[in-house]
């Protein structure tokens, strides 16, 4: 545990990490009861990670959570959510279900016991997807500093919602999606005028084996080693597309390019929320006893 911004107690978790290590860092506050908008988006900035997540009890396993990136408050983020899950675990919980109100309506979590700990798998708002416009996916390109033949010709560009709504574009390369220098400014203009939470740049191994990039210039950093919400999204887009898995789940590999590499497992069969899978582990202190 740490103390940041007045001494407030503040938690540490890399969620999504892969067998061998890596994972995307995010903050969490168990107890957030006390405190004001402007703290919560100071601690965030202090701990300088893409999010943050704030928690606040509202009965048995079930809390109101918020998240809050070092510039912004994010409707929805699901790496913090693991990494909060886990940590409630971590302090007293153990595993079972837990009930999150969130920004954009309710996300239930279910954790489990691992091998080194505990796993938690967080079920989506039914996701929602629409086209991208010709003007806006132009003005994308550009930002990124890719060009039209750049995507892949075989699957569909769009965009995607599971908590957040997310561009989706495909690589025609894994060494396309290598490379990332995009933009800053102008990615982020476009971002806020469309109401985008990150950008999604892809590239399909296998139907069951995904690689993932996403910008996430809004929320002060280049990228996000690890989105929950964007693969989430990502499911509900194969779905509507068909282009799941038969099983209808498949694996998300993101931050292989940053150092920091992620799995994030997804299940989007059905017809309902999507279902995105992962573990954390603590890179704090004991958390405190106060839940």
């Amino acid at each position: 545990m740490t103390t940041l911004h007045g001494a407030i107690p503040t938690l540490r978790y890399s969620a999504f990490p892969t067998p061998t290590g890596g994972g995307n860092p995010a903050g969490v506050v168990l107890d957030a009861s006390a405190l004001t908008d402007a703290d919560r988006l100071g601690l965030a900035a202090e701990l300088g990670y893409s999010e943050t997540a704030f928690l606040e009890p509202r009965g048995d396993r079930e809390y109101r959570i918020r998240y809050f990136s070092p510039q912004a408050e994010v409707d929805f983020c699901g790496h913090a959510t693991v990494a909060a899950a886990v940590a409630l675990a971590d302090a007293a919980l153990g595993a079972g279900e837990l009930l999150l109100h969130t920004n954009v309506g309710e996300i239930r979590v279910s954790v489990a016991r691992a091998e080194d700990g505990f796993r938690a798998t967080l079920t989506t708002v039914t996701p929602k997807t629409a086209e991208l416009g010709s003007g806006p996916l132009t003005e994308l390109i550009a930002a990124l500093g890719w060009d039209i033949e750049d995507l892949d010709p075989d699957l569909p560009t769009g965009l995607a919602f599971g908590g957040l709504w997310h561009p989706i574009l495909w690589a025609r390369t894994r060494e396309r999606l290598a490379t990332l220098d995009y933009d800053f400014a102008a990615l982020t203009a476009l971002m806020l005028r469309e109401g985008w939470g990150t950008v999604s740049l892809l590239s399909r191994e296998r139907a069951d084996l995904i690689h993932s990039r996403n910008a996430f210039p809004i929320g002060g950093v280049v990228e996000d080693p690890a989105t929950g919400a964007a693969a989430a999204a990502l499911g509900g887009f194969l779905r509507a597309n068909g282009l799941l898995p038969e099983t209808g789940e498949f694996r998300v590999l993101q931050g292989e390019d940053m150092g920091q590499p992620c799995l994030l497992e997804v299940d989007a069969s059905g017809d309902g929320g999507v279902k995105v899978s992962g573990t954390a582990v603590r890179i704090s202190a004991v958390p405190p006893s106060v839940l």
